[in-house]
């Protein structure tokens, strides 16, 4: 079987405008200062929670456990609903079409939750590619844990896969599931591609195909 793990955010979806719209307004509800999108950028990859932690601790909030889920409850009020500023990186669903015709069987497995996650398939019918879906509260364990992405390995049947991501939390748990990684470089990562651990990279999403075509020929030859 040839099998074919995505991230979301970051490798086939650009969320950053939507959560940074959320978070802004989470801040201007509470009168704090606004932060840039690309300190959006920055917070993105370890989940919601992690995002709301970096975004308190940008506009000079404490720690403080109750303050962080009240306000993570109203970041995700903002948050859920159709994606109106996220974007498919270009060349996403023709890869993922080709990936299909060559008969690679695909899965998804990301710390965002898992209400957004599923809207954001549906909205841009990613879903009919994503044969197994590990969410951010999935499992008690969050990337870059390789549980996850080892529960989606289970679901799809795959006793091997390729892993696809953005970041340095996709490369870390690829490592972790001691499982071959493809960096897409035009994500969220914030480390140069050359010292984050990966076995491939591509910069363009019509070259996936080829690399993964490649990838399999050369393990199951």
């Amino acid at each position: 079987m040839k099998a074919v793990i995505f991230d979301l955010d970051g490798t086939l979806i650009d969320s950053a405008p939507d959560l940074h719209i959320a978070a802004n307004l989470v801040l201007k509800d509470e009168g704090l200062p606004a932060i840039s999108l690309e300190q959006t950028r920055g917070f993105i990859g370890r989940g919601a929670g992690v995002l709301v932690s970096r975004m308190m601790t940008a506009v000079g909030l404490a720690d403080d456990p109750a303050e962080h889920a009240r306000l993570l409850a109203k970041f995700m009020t903002h948050y859920e609903g159709e994606p109106r500023n996220t974007v498919v990186y270009p060349g996403v669903m023709d890869a993922l079409a080709r990936l299909q015709a060559m008969g690679c069987t695909m899965g998804l497995c990301t710390n965002k939750p898992e209400a957004p996650t599923r809207i954001a398939l549906k909205h841009f019918g990613l879903d009919r590619y994503m044969g197994a879906v590990a969410s951010g509260d999935t499992l008690p364990q969050h990337k870059p844990d390789p549980a996850p992405l080892r529960h989606v390995m289970r679901d799809m049947g795959a006793g091997a896969a390729l892993y696809v991501g953005d970041s340095e939390v996709d490369a870390e748990t690829s490592r972790a599931a001691r499982m071959p990684f493809a960096l897409y470089t035009e994500g969220y990562r914030k480390t140069a591609p050359g010292d984050l651990p990966h076995d491939y990279a591509f910069d363009h999403w019509d070259k996936l195909p080829g690399l993964v075509q490649r990838h399999f020929a050369e393990i199951l030859a």
